[in-house]
């Protein structure tokens, strides 16, 4: 069985999901074969040439040090490796993209790796009706496939390395989220390996489908993040309320280019008061025009706002060029963001990009560079704009005379749109009106500068949200954090002194019911880490 593939191992519950696509009763749990030791390929152990180079994720500040490393390519050998692991009483933990900010798949009581990278085929499921994505594939694969194939997209971020795997349950979003919501609201069901009460893993498959005994597994599938009930081994999306059998009527049409709107603002122009007014244009706008209905709904941007020792603010906007008059609104959105400033761009233009050049690009959402690579970020949801005082402490920080680190930021995404149109409790993204996701972090090299960095994040963080005890607290104005930007600080009551956990800042109110589920499917507590769901 060495050489069996995962789409005959899959036949079985490939077909016994044609009845939910066709309407009728919803699909039974997937009954994995029984499998045998030369199922599972030898691991790769420390002895191995190849063990080195699967130590390490995106975030070089954290290295691991399994006793094996699994590389399955089907989930009978997921099931076969998490059995094995558990009967040698160790701890498995998951790994797609490896873009965990954090020390998920690395902590040392990790003693075995499941490295999901080989498990990255991107197709469509005729029977499920449905495209099939396994979690090792990258965002930039799936992208690329969907478009040349069938001409269609799903909403997600536009880091083209990060992995499937993670992206998804963590809730999902990108350039497209404001026209068709996050990713999770497109997934219609996934292959889950869980552990049950008994400690032997099996495979089940859960779908939205109201009459699946499983949903509930789904649901948590739609915001809980990577790691913590169980591992995903293959995702089938398809937008709600998809109709036929044509798959390239089952997911959003991608489009053909995006109109890229730039403006550039020189450091050396700015002072506090030019710098207050454009971060106040940014956030108002996205206050006025963050309406699903919104004829902005099409618009998504970036902007990177450096310290001042990179040079010069960017902010990027992409709207789909068929949009009827796409130019006059992208004139105006640019036009307002830089109003009453007194200051003129450096570089203010329009281009027409292909989409599929835009999603792919090498190297996008990095930080750093190849070496400079160990990092520390944070978080969070902007229902409204943020204040003056928010904003002079982030001129402070970012002009500072004794901190100068070209690759320290603060990145204003854009939100809304669609997101908004679906209820907090639908899935488990519970954040639904927010207008802009802030994320502030930094990158070196060195090992001997992280104390030097992690206090500047840290720090800047706490002071942006002083108000509210250093994190932002659900309010009018805040909404928490996103759980794919995972920040263990959160629950650190040295960073964190507002009182409220952790858990509240991610999930909000659909916390208890994660709880609810982790203990269904995970109830020995075997998949976890530094921010994973407790058992009730």
């Amino acid at each position: 069985m060495a050489g069996v593939k995962r789409r005959s191992v899959l036949a079985g519950a490939a077909l016994s999901g044609a009845v939910v696509g066709a309407g009728a009763a919803a699909p039974p749990a997937l009954a994995v074969p029984d499998w045998h030791p030369e199922a599972l390929p030898a691991p790769i152990t420390p002895r191995d040439p190849r063990y080195a180079s699967l130590l390490r994720g995106d975030n070089h500040r954290f290295v691991g040090s399994p006793d094996k490393v699994w590389l399955p390519e089907s989930t009978a050998q997921v099931v076969a490796a998490v059995n094995q692991a558990l009967a040698t009483g160790r701890r498995p933990v998951v790994r797609s993209g490896g873009h965990c900010w954090e020390d998920f798949t690395t902590a040392p009581d990790a003693r075995v790796l499941i490295d999901l990278s080989q498990l990255d085929s991107v197709g469509f499921d005729r029977h499920r009706r449905a495209f099939a994505i396994e979690p090792g594939a990258t965002l930039g694969q799936a992208y690329d496939v969907l478009f040349k194939r069938w001409g269609v997209a799903f909403p997600g971020g536009d880091c083209p390395d990060v992995g499937v795997g993670g992206h998804i349950p963590g809730g999902g979003y990108g350039p497209l989220s404001r026209r068709y919501g996050t990713v999770s609201d497109h997934l219609l069901g996934l292959e889950v390996v869980v552990v049950d009460r008994s400690g032997r893993a099996r495979a089940v498959v859960a779908t939205r489908d109201s009459r699946d005994p499983n949903r509930d597994l789904w649901w948590a599938y739609t915001g809980a993040g990577g790691g913590n009930i169980g591992i995903a081994t293959r995702y089938w999306l398809r937008s709600p309320g998809a109709q036929g059998w044509d798959p390239a009527g089952l997911l959003p049409k991608a489009p053909s280019s995006f109109r890229v709107g730039t403006l550039i603002w020189a450091w050396d122009m700015l002072n506090e008061e030019s710098f207050t007014r454009i971060i106040r244009n940014h956030g108002r706008w996205y206050e006025q025009n963050s309406s699903p209905d919104s004829p902005y709904a099409n618009l998504a941007s970036w902007f990177v706002v450096p310290h001042k020792s990179r040079g010069a603010l960017v902010l990027a906007a992409m709207m789909d060029e068929s949009t009827p008059g796409a130019e006059r609104l992208m004139t105006a959105h640019l036009r307002e963001l830089n109003a009453g400033t007194g200051v003129e761009p450096v570089v203010q233009r329009q281009d027409i990009q292909p989409w599929l050049y835009w999603m792919t690009y090498p190297g996008g959402g990095k930080w750093g560079d190849r070496e400079t690579r160990r990092y520390k970020a944070k978080s969070a949801y902007l229902r409204k704009r943020y204040s003056d005082r928010q904003v002079s402490t982030m001129y402070r920080y970012l002009t500072s005379p004794t901190y100068a680190n070209p690759n320290a930021l603060v990145l204003l995404l854009s939100y809304g749109g669609q997101v908004s149109a679906v209820a907090p409790d639908a899935t488990a993204t519970a954040q639904r009106d927010s207008v802009v996701k802030m994320i502030c972090g930094a990158a070196w090299r060195e090992p001997v500068e992280d104390e030097t960095h992690l206090k500047w994040v840290r720090e800047l963080y706490r002071d942006i949200y002083a108000d509210t005890g250093g994190v932002p607290v659900p309010n009018d104005v805040n909404d928490g954090a996103y759980i794919n930007y995972a920040d263990v600080d959160l629950a650190d009551p040295a960073w964190n002194t507002s009182g409220v956990p952790w858990h509240q800042l991610y999930y909000k109110g659909n916390y208890a019911r994660l709880q609810q589920v982790k203990k269904r499917w995970d109830p020995l507590n075997v998949f976890r880490h530094g921010l994973s769901i407790q058992l009730p």
